[in-house]
């Protein structure tokens, strides 16, 4: 199709110009191409120009961008590229409102680097965040698909360089990033949330194991006799994704009340919970400046964690294990007295056990519903999986007996009979059912009211929301485990 051009005179003389849209037909019989009009503009020097540019507007809308931008465009225009820069202008606005470009700036004074570190930096963390990928992938990312203001093109190589950098610079860079996170969103600090979990990687084997400091870094000499441990980076473990075949690498992560995350540490696969929020107490103790309550799950709870988190005058609030056999979590449990309602769903009951500390009993009658509706099933799979068991031999009911103790959920009811008959253990229901709908806390500042500590403990669930946004975001086969390798 076309626009085709006629001419005629008017009565004056005066020649005037009519638009058509045209398009050529074979005619078969006269084995010649004829002309058919399919639209009339009208004459040329009153044409309706605004229909026209809507036409061609609906029109550019069934191309690519780059074609319509080369089919609309002026004659003298050469079209070379398109590409979309929306998220990654978002973005970079967002990386220079934290000021982080000023920051990596001042760090390449008096380096011989290349001067674009900075934006490759920011151009793998865009990629990260709207097309995750490996460095190789996101070096073709920024050099075909998308517009990073500062660089038109990168290299893997240089993606690799700009990492090996940013590990260098990190501590200040991370320091840097919260002070101006917490001045422009004014955080409040005086409340942490600290937990871990693992993220593994789909590898054939571990990393060779290299010597270590105590906070899991590797050390200079591979060979150094004062190395805290010896193990690699991607290193087996237990597994909080259910995956103890792969190797796997542990993540920490400090929020604020809001769920703002201000800090995150990595440490080599399989390294325990206890120890780690002692580094991330003292890491973070040069950043505060005011005092900070510590909250963390019942994996941290160790007496020596709590002496060190109460250090320079700060406090803890830590779960407590119910199911631990303790004889504080016993006597807490068994002490008499009224549960107040602090919120929807909530009451809590403070006792006094005379060790210094302050226990708080917490109470959710929903979550006890759900505790006993998933116990009523588990006991109700347990008598599916025992009945009949009477009439088999000893060695076949110890082998079912095996079966049922890999299952946690109801291995916890099973009981054997003198007689080696299999039975479900109607005092581990009984006990369990005085433990529905309840957590219990352990808190050393004297001056919080135990609904502030109730909800304080609440809002740790924030952390555990931002892992699971953090594992859907970020896909696990193409994580950087290179921290600390």
């Amino acid at each position: 199709m076309y626009v085709r051009v006629t001419s005629r005179k008017t009565t004056s003389g005066q020649p005037v110009r009519y638009l058509q849209l045209a398009h050529n037909e074979w005619d078969p019989v006269a084995r010649m191409s004829r002309t058919k009009v399919l639209h009339s503009f009208g004459r040329e020097d009153d044409l309706d120009r605004t229909a026209i540019e809507r036409l061609v507007a609906s029109l550019s809308r069934l191309l690519e961008p780059d074609r319509a931008a080369a089919a609309t465009g002026p004659a003298e225009l050469v079209f070379v590229g398109s590409r979309p820069f929306g998220g990654t202008d978002v973005l970079d606005g967002l990386w220079r409102a934290l000021g982080l470009d000023a920051v990596m700036r001042a760090q390449l004074a008096g380096r011989r680097l290349d001067p674009r570190v900075e934006r490759v930096l920011f151009a793998l963390v865009a990629n990260r965040a709207l097309d995750a990928s490996s460095k190789l992938a996101a070096a073709d990312w920024v050099s075909n698909d998308v517009h990073v203001a500062g660089l038109d093109t990168v290299d893997e190589q240089a993606c690799y360089r700009a990492m090996d950098w940013l590990l260098q610079i990190e501590p200040a860079l991370a320091k840097q990033v919260y002070y101006r996170v917490t001045d422009l969103l004014n955080l409040e600090v005086d409340l942490l949330f600290f937990d871990t979990t693992s993220t593994y990687a789909e590898i054939d084997d571990a990393d060779e194991p290299v010597a270590r400091d105590e906070h899991g870094r590797a050390l200079a000499d591979p060979d150094d006799p004062d190395a805290a441990s010896r193990k690699g980076f991607r290193a087996y473990g237990n597994s909080k994704d259910h995956r103890d075949d792969l190797p796997q690498v542990i993540v920490g992560m400090v929020v604020t009340r809001d769920g703002i995350p201000v800090r995150v540490w990595s440490w080599p696969g399989g390294t325990g919970d206890s120890e780690l929020i002692r580094q991330a107490r003292d890491d973070m103790r040069a950043w505060t400046v005011s005092k900070v309550v510590w909250v963390a799950d019942r994996g941290f709870a160790s007496a020596a964690n709590r002496r060190h988190l109460m250090r320079g005058g700060g406090n803890y609030i830590i779960g407590e294990r119910l199911r631990s056999g303790s004889a504080q979590a016993a006597q807490a449990l068994a002490r008499p007295g009224r549960y107040a309602t602090v919120r929807d769903n909530l009451q809590v009951k403070e006792v006094n056990l005379g060790d210094g500390d302050r226990w708080i009993v917490c109470f959710n009658p929903a979550q006890a519903e759900r505790d006993a509706h998933i116990r009523a099933k588990m006991i109700s799979r347990l008598e599916e999986a025992i009945t009949g068991s009477d009439c088999l031999s000893r060695d076949k009911r110890n082998q079912l007996a095996g079966v049922i103790s890999t299952k946690p959920g109801l291995r916890r009811y099973l009981r054997t009979a003198p007689a080696g008959l299999l039975r479900v253990d109607q005092a581990a229901v009984k006990a369990e059912a005085r433990l529905d709908g309840k957590y219990l806390l352990r808190c050393s500042d004297a001056h919080m009211s135990a609904e502030d500590i109730a909800v304080g403990y609440k809002q740790l669930l924030e952390v555990e929301r931002g892992w699971r946004d953090l594992k859907q975001i970020i896909p696990k086969k193409i994580i950087d485990l290179n921290t600390h390798a």
